[in-house]
């Protein structure tokens, strides 16, 4: 039986039990639907069956996609049961942006009336600010030097007239707030480790979770507690960029299709690395919004190096400042945490911070691929949504509004399909009968959205990056947004993975980094404590050496590419100690990185017991 006091809810950003009618509700998985994965231990208690529950719709990851589709279901069809589930130990725990907010989606969820505006109802309830941009700001580095471009040679799409600086995380807590008050149910704390597969239609109808209280040895402990099975009709997975159901599914049901047979591009990434800083309110310039380029990830204008970074002033007293670095990289001495310190001490950057103190530390990866890169967006029993699908769009350096959106199309394409005759809400199960449908109206749903439009727009324009390095890819982008918004009679390929980017190490020469100063710069690990960072110590590592890729830790990582992993990772989860690759899974932030940038992808994501991993609060 699960224990009433593993379920937890949130209102207002504060964890909450929930009523043990919860777990009373629970029935024995007596289903016949086989399922695909299998328990790591064996033993009676752990290959007992599943208790079970059951949704119209259950919803994977507590982020704006997520939280926005299930707001937009409960708008639609109130009497649909809506669950949204997320491994955070509550919602906006594991949520990472820079963040300028532009708004256009969230009006379009929430429009404004006279006794509703959505700013005031978000700072009200969050006790944050969503800070109109005052000033925008685009710099080119050198050095010792910056360069101030002129607005009117930037793209439209770069304009942050209209938006908004505020704190995803926070923003994520009033939208679950929202979401709840229209009867939708939240349960963060728990993490998705398992799809169910039906295998009479091979469509998907739920998933399970991990099971907590296994020891390190693969054995049950004194708390063990069997994971449960959340059944639905629909289930939409907006896990965010590389979320390890999303990835499952794309290979599962070829989503991603065979490149030799009008397959999409190989998503590629960037790793965003982020702090959070009080200053003196008198050094605050409320709105300000910066994004540099050049130094230090560009020496030239050929640099093969994709990133930038961003710095924004948030009222009341706040600096919100970090560095995107493309994965695409080639070179393995690259160390994006120490690119991000080494950023600071520019002298355009670093008045920024007088006065001030470093609060908050996050890091997450995002997709970079873009247009060409989105899958196919169903299959039987579901479909992908936000980041998990990959709406972010990098030459606006935003993905928020596209990942809302993204959610509320594939609500109205569930609320459409939906057969009222199979309601959960009305039996508390799903049908004997119930087969798992493919709503593919949400595909022509998104081809004819202004995410769509948004996108088309600069479809090329990643791949001018990785083609021509910064110049290049600067000039094709302006050529882009101003004149042929996407309508190029052509297409740059982009066909290599990130992990196959980065070259041998004896092309290059060890990058040596300035040594922090603990007041402007900060070594790794002081840094990962005020990230919250935790973890059950005694549990099989979710982080996994892949069987078949045994031998790149072993002999071609460090051989090789002077093992990468021990510099791209932003929170020191990888060593090698006398050449063996030590793995500190307890420090991992769940950025994903390990997953995308290590050679021949040799690591493998899983998710940790729910409610691991950082404790973002103002991220």
């Amino acid at each position: 039986m699960i224990s009433p006091w593993m379920l937890r809810s949130t209102t207002r950003g504060v964890s909450k039990f929930v009523p043990t009618s919860f777990s009373k509700s629970l029935q024995k998985n007596t289903s016949s639907r086989g399922r695909r994965w299998l328990s790591v231990a064996s033993s009676s208690s752990i290959d007992e069956p599943r208790e079970s529950m059951a949704f119209d719709v259950l919803i994977v990851g507590g982020g704006p996609s997520g939280l926005s589709a299930s707001i937009k279901l409960k708008q639609l069809n109130p009497d649909l049961s809506v669950c949204v589930m997320d491994k955070g130990s509550e919602i906006g725990s594991h949520i990472v942006s820079g963040n300028v907010f532009d708004p256009k989606a969230m009006q379009e969820l929430f429009p404004s009336t006279e006794n509703f505006d959505w700013r005031s109802e978000f700072e009200d309830s969050q006790g944050a600010s969503a800070t109109a941009v005052t000033k925008d700001q685009f710099t080119l580095l050198t050095e010792t030097s910056s360069y101030n471009i002129p607005n009117l040679f930037l793209p439209s799409q770069l304009h942050n007239d209209g938006n908004y600086i505020l704190s995803l995380s926070q923003l994520c807590r009033w939208l679950a707030t929202q979401a709840e008050e229209l009867g939708v149910e939240i349960y963060p704390g728990f993490a998705a480790s398992e799809v169910l597969i039906d295998n009479n239609s091979n469509g998907v109808y739920g998933i399970a979770t991990r099971d907590v209280g296994i020891g390190k040895d693969g054995t049950p402990k004194s708390t063990f507690e069997r994971g449960m099975e959340l059944h639905a009709r629909q289930t939409l997975f907006a896990e965010g960029a590389r979320g390890s159901c999303s990835e499952f599914l794309m290979k599962q049901f070829q989503l991603r299709g065979d490149k030799n047979n009008n397959g999409v591009m190989p998503q590629t990434y960037g790793l965003g690395i982020k702090e959070v800083w009080e200053i003196p309110e008198e050094n605050l310039q409320p709105g300000f919004v910066q994004h540099t380029l050049g130094w230090p990830l560009q020496n030239s204008f050929t640099s093969d190096v994709f990133g930038g970074s961003f710095l924004y002033h948030l009222e009341p007293n706040l600096i919100l400042a970090g560095v995107v670095v493309g994965l695409d990289y080639q070179n393995p001495y690259l160390n994006p945490y120490k690119e991000f310190q080494k950023w600071k001490t520019h002298p355009s950057i670093a008045k920024h911070f007088e006065g001030g103190t470093c609060i908050s530390y996050g890091a997450r990866v995002l997709n970079e691929g873009g247009y060409h890169a989105i899958p196919k967006l169903t299959f039987p029993g579901g479909a992908l949504i936000g980041c998990s699908a990959g709406f972010l769009n990098a030459v606006k350096i935003k993905g928020t509004h596209t990942a809302m959106k993204s959610g509320m199309l594939a609500a109205e394409a569930v609320v459409e399909g939906l057969d009222e005759a199979g309601s959960v809400a009305e039996t508390g199960e799903l049908s004997a009968d119930h087969v798992p449908q493919e709503l593919t109206s949400f595909t022509d749903k998104f081809q004819n959205s202004w995410i769509h439009d948004e996108l088309y727009e600069v479809r090329n324009c990643h791949q001018a990056f990785a083609k021509w390095g910064m110049g290049g890819g600067l000039v094709y982008t302006g050529l882009a947004a101003h004149i042929t918004k996407g309508r190029e009679p052509w297409t740059l390929d982009h066909t290599i993975l990130d992990s196959d980017a980065t070259k041998p190490s004896d092309n290059f020469e060890e990058i040596q980094y300035p040594p922090p100063d603990n007041k402007l710069t900060f070594d790794l690990l002081t840094n990962l404590q005020r990230s919250g960072t935790f973890h059950e110590d005694d549990q099989p590592a979710h982080l996994r050496i892949k069987p078949d890729k045994a031998d790149i830790p072993k002999s071609i990582s460090l051989q090789q590419y002077a093992g990468p992993e021990q510099r791209f990772c932003p929170a020191s989860v990888y060593e090698y100690v006398e050449e063996k690759l030590v793995i500190n899974a307890q420090n991992c932030v769940h950025c994903k990185c390990c997953s995308i940038k290590t050679p021949g992808e040799f690591i493998e994501w899983t998710v940790p017991e729910g409610g691991g991993g950082p404790q973002y609060q103002v991220m």
